[in-house]
């Protein structure tokens, strides 16, 4: 009995650990990879209480390995867009300019109700209403609404405002995203005369550089 105890005691605070060195993600917005080493980790854990006669160290190695596994694949997919889109995917848009995408519905299996109670959920009653409504690749729905609904007081007053668009992200980590650059019918020339007008020599310098949702360039270059 007091064996049991203290197993499940060593058990209880290494998974306490490892999740901790894991992140501090919520288990909603947990990558697909995250998600199959946690239900894992905890499967793990639980043999060794149940059953006395498995070795401790039977449990410990396999939680202890499936963590490397983790922390290898988390800074994979930071330094490889392309590894990013294999184990996280990419994000989906349920609502292009106002229209829902039945094509993408299908493909991601997210049923109308579904989609209109998250726009419920965050005070949005009516598809017309959403400019954008993207499904990230943690399974969560982000809106973005048609501009002159975003505050009052711009169609109060009258004000000529500007349709808000997707953010589109054309450096990543030091490297260029060429499909995106061409997804904004922009070459390479424009992009550097861009990084010259705000005295960076070359994209390696660039952390993150995109074209934010009101056509800005926008970047943040490595900190020393």
């Amino acid at each position: 009995m007091y064996i049991i105890m203290l197993r499940t005691i060593i058990l209880y605070f290494l998974v306490v650990l490892i999740m901790r060195i894991m992140g501090k993600r919520q288990i909603g917005q947990l990558q697909p990879f995250e998600l199959v080493i946690t239900i894992m980790i905890s499967e793990l854990a639980s043999l060794p209480m149940q059953d006395p006669r498995i070795p401790l160290i039977h449990g410990i190695i396999p939680i202890v390995t499936l963590l490397f596994l983790e922390i290898v694949l988390s800074l994979l997919q930071l330094k490889s867009e392309k590894a990013r889109t294999v184990l996280c995917g990419e994000p989906t848009l349920l609502i292009n300019k106002g229209k829902i995408d039945i094509s993408a519905l299908k493909s991601q299996r997210v049923n109308i109700n579904d989609l209109m109670e998250e726009l419920r959920l965050k005070d949005y009653f009516n598809v017309e209403d959403i400019e954008y409504a993207i499904l990230e690749t943690s399974g969560q729905i982000s809106l973005i609404p048609k501009t002159h609904l975003t505050n009052a007081t711009k169609q109060d007053l009258s004000l000529k405002v500007k349709q808000e668009s997707v953010p589109v992200t054309i450096i990543l980590d030091g490297k260029v995203n060429i499909a995106n650059i061409k997804y904004l019918n922009k070459d390479a020339q424009w992009l550097m005369k861009e990084l010259k007008k705000n005295n960076i020599n070359s994209p390696k310098d660039v952390f993150l550089g995109l074209i934010d949702s009101k056509g800005q360039f926008y970047y943040q270059k490595y900190t020393k």
